[in-house]
């Protein structure tokens, strides 16, 4: 068997949610499945060695996609000349783009469809492109690929497709995660919070990750119970940047509000392991992979309670609403004020934790594969 796998969505960036998803799963897939050769399609700058394995062949095209217009120049046009002359029986695409000219059986990986539910976070450009062709791939794909049943329900319910056409993968802990000693924690807070104990947000800051609540949510913590804690948050701002800013620049604690920019894999591993908890509080999520790294750093989670989290959370967070500023600010007063809470939820989080690994999603990427393969 031939399988071509779009990985245009990786480009040399530094790894975030869909990046670790594509790079661990696929790793696992290709490591696993040695009789199977594996087309990487990859833009002309990428030079990464994530998948360098025996069975795999590296096909570089131009353009780079950074635009619409050539999104729709490489699907529909230099996508379909290489599947016609390289012939795989099967392309994947890890970053939900199909050729809607192509014959050949494709399955896309939608995470989800944040764009139709919050379509004025994202630049309109790409509202567009995003709104008229994704719900024209879900209906030209053999099967889809998702990560939650949360976005299994959604992609159906909204693309009028049934159910049983899309298939649940689910997601993975990232192995570098893993519970800090006390000494550990003592030496990062003293290098990022000047000692104290500290809530915790890591993500790229979207609209929908809902910043600006939990900044409002962590002032009225602070207001009520006067406690020394601080919010770290971990991430690159890139949308919404002046939003954030008044967030913060009127707080009046901003003195405790601490931003890292994006920090390297180590770094966040320690951070996070060393936080007091995980405060993870988006409108919308397709997975939400820091709740489960969280609960693989020994750390309580605070959450939000709609779209995927409570699905992936388990009973092993603290869900808050994210639309109330008072929830949220509950949320932190309860945790910090319970000791009891807080070892029953990384107890949880132990066992919640064992139902996510790379391995299955694989596994259960593999399944898809076979299934879309069977099918006339």
């Amino acid at each position: 068997m031939v399988v071509a796998i779009n990985c245009w969505i990786l480009r040399n960036k530094k790894l975030e949610g869909i990046g670790y998803f594509t790079v661990n799963t696929l790793s696992n897939l290709i490591s696993n499945h040695p009789e199977v050769h594996f087309q990487i399609l990859c833009d002309k700058k990428f030079t990464e060695n994530y998948f360098d394995f025996p069975n795999v062949s590296k096909h570089k095209i131009f353009p780079a996609l950074r635009h619409p217009v050539l999104y729709v120049f490489y699907m529909e046009v230099l996508l379909p000349l290489f599947l016609r002359k390289h012939k795989p029986d099967l392309m994947l695409s890890a970053d939900g783009f199909l050729s809607l000219l192509s014959e050949c059986k494709q399955i896309p990986v939608i995470y989800d469809i944040n764009f139709e539910h919050f379509p004025k976070d994202i630049k309109l450009k790409n509202r567009i492109y995003y709104r008229f062709f994704f719900k024209r791939f879900a209906h030209k794909a053999r099967r889809i690929v998702t990560i939650s049943e949360y976005s299994k329900k959604d992609i159906a319910a909204y693309y009028k497709i049934d159910t049983a056409k899309i298939d649940n993968v689910s997601c993975g802990i990232n192995s570098n995660f893993s519970p800090l000693e006390q000494y550990d924690i003592t030496q990062v807070r003293k290098k990022w919070s000047e000692g104290k104990p500290y809530f915790f947000f890591v993500g790229a800051m979207h609209p929908r990750k809902n910043i600006k609540r939990l900044i409002e949510g962590f002032n009225l913590f602070k207001e009520r119970t006067g406690s020394d804690f601080k919010l770290i948050l971990a991430g690159s701002i890139l949308w919404s940047k002046t939003e954030i800013e008044n967030s913060y620049l009127n707080s009046p604690y901003k003195n405790d509000i601490i931003f890292t920019g994006r920090l390297f894999d180590e770094d966040l591993q320690k951070v996070l392991g060393a936080a007091f908890a995980l405060s993870f509080v988006p409108l919308f999520e397709g997975f939400g992979l820091p709740i489960v790294e969280a609960m693989q750093s020994g750390v309580p989670v605070i959450c939000s309670n709609v779209t995927s989290m409570p699905e992936v959370a388990g009973d092993a967070a603290l869900m808050v609403d994210p639309f109330s500023i008072e929830s949220i600010a509950r949320g932190m007063e309860k945790l910090s004020g319970d000791n009891e809470l807080q070892n029953q939820l990384i107890a949880k989080g132990h066992i919640q934790k064992k139902l996510f690994s790379w391995g299955r999603t694989a596994q259960l990427l593999w399944d898809c594969i076979n299934k879309t393969m069977a099918e006339k």
